[in-house]
């Protein structure tokens, strides 16, 4: 089932009519979902084929505005959607859906090009930015802690969730234009009278 659910949509948004070995969709449906008194065994699993894609898409969409805007919506929905037929999630959280993103962009660079190089830099950024948000943390140390330590026994080192990133591209200004523009957008659009 889960092999159905991560087949890419048609160019229509819709199920795929026929399965990998060319057998009708239709078919293999039935091998596994029963149909009920409104909808087909095909219907039923295209609506959990749809939900799904449109989930995984809507948070990549939502996770990396900064590779969007370099790419362009429709340049990047094509990337994601070929990324996502290549990695489909294999974690419970939707968190980790960007993981493998640059490792994508690198061994497919079509999807990114001629940008691949700011593309890259800003996955990396963005990327950094969810490990960032999520990650575990360490406790903060308190002034009280390094006084009380003898020197000898003290080490200090970064958060883990951090990340040390080397970048061609101002990538981190560029995001924060991104964001403020989305921003003053919505505020526009939310001072609009009904």
């Amino acid at each position: 089932m889960a092999t159905a659910l991560f087949r890419p949509l048609t160019q229509d948004d819709r199920m795929q009519r026929t399965w990998v070995d060319g057998r009708a969709m239709s078919k293999v449906a039935e091998s596994f979902i029963k149909p009920n008194d409104r909808l087909s065994s095909f219907e039923r699993l295209e609506i959990y084929n749809r939900v799904y894609w449109f989930r995984v898409l809507d948070c990549l969409y939502d996770d990396y505005p900064g590779l969007r805007a370099v790419l362009g919506d429709e340049r990047f929905m094509k990337l994601i959607t070929a990324y996502l037929t290549k990695y489909p999630s294999e974690s419970f959280t939707l968190r980790n859906l960007g993981s493998r993103l640059e490792k994508f962009i690198r061994d497919e660079p079509k999807w990114a090009y001629p940008h691949q190089p700011v593309a890259l830099d800003m996955v990396r950024f963005e990327w950094a930015q969810v490990v960032a948000f999520d990650d575990p943390a360490h406790p903060n140390i308190m002034p009280d802690d390094i006084l009380d330590a003898k020197p000898q026994k003290l080490r200090l080192g970064l958060q883990p969730y951090l990340t040390l990133l080397q970048l061609d591209y101002a990538v981190d200004e560029f995001l924060i234009a991104v964001r403020k523009k989305d921003s003053d957008r919505r505020s526009d659009a939310e001072s609009v009278p009904p």
